[in-house]
C-alpha cells in the first residue's frame, strides 16, 4: 500500500522507473504480480525485476522462515506488536532487508542517471522496524554520497512521517491504484484480515472512511484489534 503511494507520487513527479525485489517471502508470486499490474495502471514503463536469495537462506524473519509462525494481530492489539523472545523488534522484521532493496535501486540509479529514489517507508502506525526510522535513511544518504560515482543520488521518504490513514487519503487523492496492492504476510488468495500487516491496512482505511478495495478472508478488524 505504501509502495504504491510513493509510485504514484513518482508516476506524477517524474519519469518514474520501478524496482521489484523478489526475496522467498510467503507471498512472493502474488506481491510480483501486484508490481507488474500496478506499474501497468500507473504508465511506468521502465521496470526491473531482481531475486535475492539472501533472506530464504538465513531466515529469522516470519515472512521468510517457514519455522517461524506468522502471528495474528488479534492476540497482540491494542499494545505493541508481535516480537521476538528477548527483542522489541517484531518477529516479522526481516533482517536489514531494506538496505538490500536500496542497494540494489541505488545501483540501478547509477546506470539510469536516475538522482532521486522513492521508498515508502513509514515510521509512525507501523511495527517498529527498524529500517524504516529517518535516521536509518539520513545515513544511508551519507554512504550513497560517498560511495557512488557522481554522490547526486538521494533515497527519499515522503511517508515516513505520515498516519497510515493519512496515506490512505493521499493515495485516494491520487488515484493511486489500491485495488492492486497486497499487504498480507501470510496468503495469496485472499488477505487473511488478521496478520499485523492487515490489521494495520483495515484500520487505516477504516480512519480515512474509505472502504479497503482488496478481498479479506476475514473482512472485519478482530474485535481485540480495533480501537
Amino acid at each position: 500500500m505504501d509502495s504504491c503511494v510513493c509510485a504514484s507520487l513518482a508516476a506524477r513527479d517524474y519519469d518514474a522507473a520501478a524496482l521489484h525485489v523478489s526475496y522467498g517471502q510467503r507471498t512472493e508470486e502474488r506481491e510480483r504480480r501486484a508490481f507488474l499490474a500496478i506499474c501497468d495502471r500507473l504508465g511506468i514503463k521502465d521496470r526491473l525485476i531482481v531475486r535475492n536469495p539472501l533472506f530464504a537462506a538465513i531466515g529469522g524473519s516470519a515472512l521468510t522462515d517457514t519455522n517461524i509462525a506468522v502471528p495474528e494481530a488479534a492476540e497482540h492489539f491494542p499494545g505493541t506488536p508481535p516480537v521476538a523472545p528477548g527483542s522489541s523488534i517484531p518477529v516479522t522484521y526481516v533482517p536489514f532487508r531494506n538496505a538490500h532493496f536500496l542497494a540494489a535501486a541505488v545501483s540501478w540509479a547509477e546506470v539510469l542517471g536516475a538522482e532521486k529514489i522513492l521508498i515508502g517507508a513509514v515510521e509512525q502506525d507501523s511495527s517498529g522496524y527498524p529500517d524504516c526510522r529517518p535516521a536509518y535513511y539520513d545515513a544511508y544518504n551519507q554512504a550513497i554520497r560517498a560511495g557512488t560515482k557522481e554522490g547526486r543520488i538521494e533515497v527519499l521518504t515522503p511517508l515516513i512521517a505520515m498516519r497510515k490513514a493519512e496515506i490512505v487519503r493521499l493515495g485516494l487523492e491520487l488515484g493511486a491504484p489500491f485495488d492492486l496492492t497486497w499487504s498480507c504476510y501470510g496468503r495469496e488468495d485472499r488477505a487473511c484480515g488478521v496478520c499485523e500487516s492487515c490489521v494495520l491496512r483495515l484500520r487505516a482505511f477504516e480512519a480515512a472512511g474509505a472502504p479497503d478495495p482488496i478481498p479479506y478472508v476475514a473482512a472485519q478488524l478482530p474485535a481485540s484489534a480495533q480501537r
